[in-house]
């Protein structure tokens, strides 16, 4: 794990893992085999941005009418994803899309299903916050008076100040972040599969995972194709890096994508991008279903069946390595197997993850949880 030490270049070795402060002193969760994620200029890291964050994340006065929190959509049990096929927002609305997990999403490009120009965390907040299409948080219109509450709040008074010195009260620039960077800390690199790939814990994996590995990475299955690198997805971003890696696939799921979930052509309206949505991470991906852009599969056998088919319905922009394959029973379980060995319960029990606010807190009285 890197630690704050003395001097920014020292380094030191605790428990056979290498320990480096990062240049604003925050302390990265990190393993040392992880590079650190990008943080905005305007927004870097501190631990009082991310516990400031982390009270936000579960506040439901963030929404119209005091119902629906990030958390809402966003349950650190099952890496933040919710167990719905599509998220909910206030009044019950049904979104169009699958709540994504949020492990790791620092390193992540692109911070939406399917909208490219959605590349920083502290934007995209604006969406679940102000979207009316469909509604999620609908804070839209309500700002005065939700920045007003959290100014009267006795924690918020003391922890944007402390967060944010040049700002002494809650606005909109705070808020989003803050949210930032609760998300940035969100760091998921201790599953079995972790153990046992970069810590040398050769009895990590069970025999079947070990086997579903090497079947997960040949080319009869393609699965690595686009669920590749230490994310087990084609998206990818780390500090100082020159360039980013985004991948969006159409998997085959519809022979014409429904209008409330056209895929990147939304956005662009490229032809081409009809029905393409950003290739999600694989860790943890035992506890995030039901599983596509639209929670349309209910469990992973469901996923694997979805393209040992060749997909659904089939599309003109079908992703070309989706072609189908044999598989004995078996195998699929050994896949299975795999795929649940990256499973990090460190993290999804973490308590610097979890709500901190009191039970009958106004902040979390009204609201509606997964």
């Amino acid at each position: 794990m890197r630690r704050a030490v003395p001097f920014a270049a020292a380094l030191v070795i605790l428990s056979g893992a290498a320990f480096a402060l990062d240049d604003g002193g925050y302390d990265w969760p990190l393993p040392d085999w992880m590079p650190r994620p990008p943080v905005p200029d305007d927004n870097p890291m501190s631990t009082a941005r991310v516990e400031l964050g982390r009270h936000l994340f579960y506040d439901s006065r963030l929404s119209g009418d005091g119902t629906v929190a990030c958390a809402s959509c966003h349950d650190p049990a099952r890496a933040f994803t919710d167990g719905r096929k599509r998220a909910v927002g206030i009044h019950g609305t049904v979104g169009n899309l699958n709540a994504p997990s949020l492990a790791n999403v620092a390193y992540l490009p692109i911070n939406a299903w399917a909208n490219p120009h959605m590349t920083s965390l502290e934007f995209q907040a604006l969406v679940p916050l102000f979207g009316e299409a469909p509604d999620e948080m609908g804070a839209t219109g309500q700002e005065d008076r939700i920045f007003s509450l959290l100014a009267d709040d006795p924690y918020y008074a003391e922890a944007f100040p402390q967060a944010f010195p040049d700002r002494q009260a809650p606005d909109l620039f705070a808020v989003t972040r803050a949210l930032g960077a609760f998300q940035r800390s969100l760091m998921s690199f201790h599953s079995p599969y972790d153990r046992f790939k970069y810590g040398g814990d050769l009895e990590a994996l069970s025999d079947s995972a070990k086997r579903g590995e090497q079947l997960f990475f040949d080319h009869r299955f393609e699965c690595y194709h686009c669920h590749q690198g230490v994310l087990f997805t084609d998206n990818f971003q780390r500090e100082g890096s020159p360039w980013v890696e985004t991948g969006f696939h159409n998997t085959g799921l519809y022979s014409d994508y429904p209008a409330n979930a056209p895929g990147r052509i939304e956005i662009t309206g490229a032809p081409g991008d009809a029905g393409l949505f950003r290739t999600p991470s694989l860790r943890n991906v035992a506890v995030t279903a039901p599983y596509m852009h639209d929670g349309s599969i209910p469990d992973l056998r469901g996923v694997l069946a979805h393209y040992a088919n060749g997909g659904r319905e089939g599309h003109a922009n079908q992703d070309g390595m989706i072609v189908g394959f044999e598989a004995t029973e078996a195998e699929i379980a050994d896949i299975m197997a795999f795929l649940e060995s990256l499973t990090d319960e460190t993290f999804l029990t973490n308590p610097d993850h979890a709500d901190p606010w009191p039970e009958n807190h106004p902040a979390r009285i009204n609201r509606a949880d997964p």
